[in-house]
């Protein structure tokens, strides 16, 4: 049996440490009417101090005081403490502790910040909520901090994003332990897919792409209404009415991304569900959207969502096939 521990911490979201929780618990069951077999997991929930835990939502959680036991996999949550770097020595002597007998550590959303204070972090590629990462990497310059996937396995350690990207993340590993047929049918069981990439955008650039500026906010406006045609940055900056020079400063300081980079991301974003529609050759789409190739299209692909468009196109069909 696997023993699984949870740490939490005051004003947690709840569906970062639930999400996962409930996957074990589904794989537990899952186990036991398949094979007969004993439960797979042992689950516990844990705090500093103990006891009720109050979460962001209000709902109090009832936790255990930690204590030396060894865990084959630690989980960390997130919370006030973590995100603001209020954590006691106590709690990171712990951690450390504790992550050195484990076969593996993860983090869900704000968990990150506790890893990465515990030094656990240092050198290694980690992701959070995409709000939270700018503030890991100023808090915790030595960590390889990447804002823009669900989940990351370095070594032994996997960080992930915030909210349901907990259950990506609680998939891939019971997926690790018991295989990909276990893990897809806990999948179907929480009506989730089985598993989104780790490498997926956490969000959409269509949607959170918004700056503050009126010039900049219709200039995007006006790139996501003609993907197809040239989008050069000097065509940008002339319909912001600005310099070049002026618009790429204003344009980085108000999305955070070169323009290029945006223009690549709205139109890989637009292609995807055209591509897992699978009703138009791919050389079409990428004419469509604005990419001169399929080739650029897959380049764009590959560093958007972390897959060419062949395998999401591929993994969309098995996806349809598992709820026919």
């Amino acid at each position: 049996m696997r023993k699984i521990g949870f740490l939490l911490f005051l004003d947690c979201s709840l569906l970062d440490f639930t999400g996962p929780l409930t996957a074990f618990d589904v794989a537990n069951r899952l186990s036991e009417e398949r094979s007969g077999a004993s439960r797979p997991y042992q689950l516990r929930v844990m705090s500093e101090q103990g006891g009720m835990l109050e979460s962001a939502s209000g709902t109090a959680v009832v936790t255990h005081p930690l204590d030396r036991s060894a865990f084959d996999t630690l989980i960390i949550a997130g919370g006030a403490g973590p995100r603001e770097g209020v954590l006691s020595a106590a709690l990171l002597d712990y951690t450390r502790h504790a992550a050195g007998q484990a076969r593996r550590v993860a983090s869900v959303c704000t968990g990150a910040f506790v890893l990465a204070a515990a030094g656990l972090l240092d050198g290694k590629r980690a992701t959070t909520h995409w709000r939270m990462a700018a503030r890991l990497q100023r808090m915790h310059p030595m960590v390889q901090v990447d804002s823009d996937k669900i989940f990351i396995k370095d070594g032994n350690v996997w960080t992930s994003a915030g909210i349901s990207a907990g259950i990506d993340l609680a998939l891939a590993l019971i997926e690790e332990d018991l295989g990909v047929e276990l893990a897809r049918a806990v999948a179907r069981e929480l009506v989730v897919y089985h598993r989104r990439p780790g490498g997926q955008s956490q969000f959409s650039n269509l949607l959170e792409m918004d700056p503050p500026s009126g010039r900049i906010r219709e200039t995007l406006s006006y790139a996501r209404n003609h993907l197809h045609e040239s989008l050069s940055a000097d065509r940008l900056a002339e319909i912001a009415c600005l310099s070049r020079r002026q618009f790429d400063r204003a344009f980085s300081a108000e999305t955070g991304q070169t323009p290029a980079k945006a223009i690549e991301k709205l139109r890989a974003e637009a292609a995807r569900p055209r591509v897992e529609a699978g009703e138009e050759s791919l050389e079409n789409i990428a004419r469509a959207v604005g990419f001169d190739d399929p080739e650029r299209m897959r380049r764009a692909f590959l560093r958007v969502f972390g897959y060419p468009p062949q395998a999401i196109r591929r993994a969309q069909r098995k996806q349809e096939a598992l709820y026919l």
